[in-house]
């Protein structure tokens, strides 16, 4: 069972919210509803929950300024939001869960599934580190990336990373030190999420950094040579757009 806090500063949408946890998500107790930030940290603090689903924009005091204050954080977290917040991408890159309003209760149930197993494999203490570090210091450019791997998760810096390769509906990550990681996401997932300047779609199976490439070889597509000595062969589809992010 987990134990789950809502933050919300719409009484309708913590009533909404209420209802579909009580009536599909039969592994999670509601042990308080807030309706404000300074009333949220006392209840986190105090009842220490495994879950809690936190409204992005709240007056006075929003959902990551909110987080920033709470001395108790080892609880897996589902932002919820009404529309396509900018911080977004910083909560994916953090490997955390948001859901959209009004809440689809597929989208909640698979949610909860994440958060359940998440709850398991990890202390989710570092995981709100990654996205207060991303989120709060408005940077140019996240710095780390946080991926679920079958132990939990895995921080890794962005710069670490050498090329990522499809696996259906899997993708591995090559990383500087012979690392590798497999991540139950798509490919497609992670070329929306990282910086586009820096990460280049060269194949419907890989992605690189274009920081190691050090060797492009002419062909219909062509390869490009990374710095670890593998061959990656180039689309043709994306040939054109490969030679211009490396300034051809």
């Amino acid at each position: 069972m987990l134990k789950a806090i809502l933050v919300d500063d719409e009484q309708s949408s913590i009533t909404s919210l209420s209802e579909k946890i009580r009536r599909h998500c039969p592994v999670v107790k509601i042990i308080a509803t807030c309706d404000n930030a300074r009333t949220a940290i006392e209840s986190i603090d105090s009842l220490q929950p495994d879950l809690v689903f936190l409204d992005i924009e709240m007056p006075v005091m929003n959902g990551f300024l909110m987080l920033q204050q709470l001395h108790f954080r080892n609880f897996e977290l589902i932002f919820t939001t009404a529309y396509d917040h900018y911080a977004i991408k910083a909560i994916r890159f953090s490997a955390l869960d948001y859901l959209m309003k009004p809440i689809e209760i597929e989208e909640l149930k698979l949610a909860v599934e994440r958060a359940a197993e998440k709850k398991q494999h990890h202390n989710a203490d570092h995981q709100l580190d990654l996205l207060l570090e991303n989120v709060l210091p408005k940077k140019a450019a996240f710095q780390r990336l946080a991926i679920p791997t079958a132990e939990g998760l895995q921080f890794i810096k962005l710069n670490d990373i050498i090329y990522l390769e499809a696996n259906i509906n899997y993708t591995w990550f090559h990383l500087s030190g012979n690392q590798k990681y497999v991540v139950s996401r798509t490919l497609k997932d992670y070329e929306e999420m990282l910086p586009a300047d820096i990460f280049v779609r060269i194949h419907n199976s890989y992605i690189i950094n274009k920081n190691f490439a050090e060797r492009y070889i002419r062909g219909e597509g062509g390869q490009v040579v990374l710095s670890n000595g593998t061959v990656l062969d180039v689309s043709k589809r994306k040939k054109i757009e490969f030679l211009k992010a490396i300034g051809y």
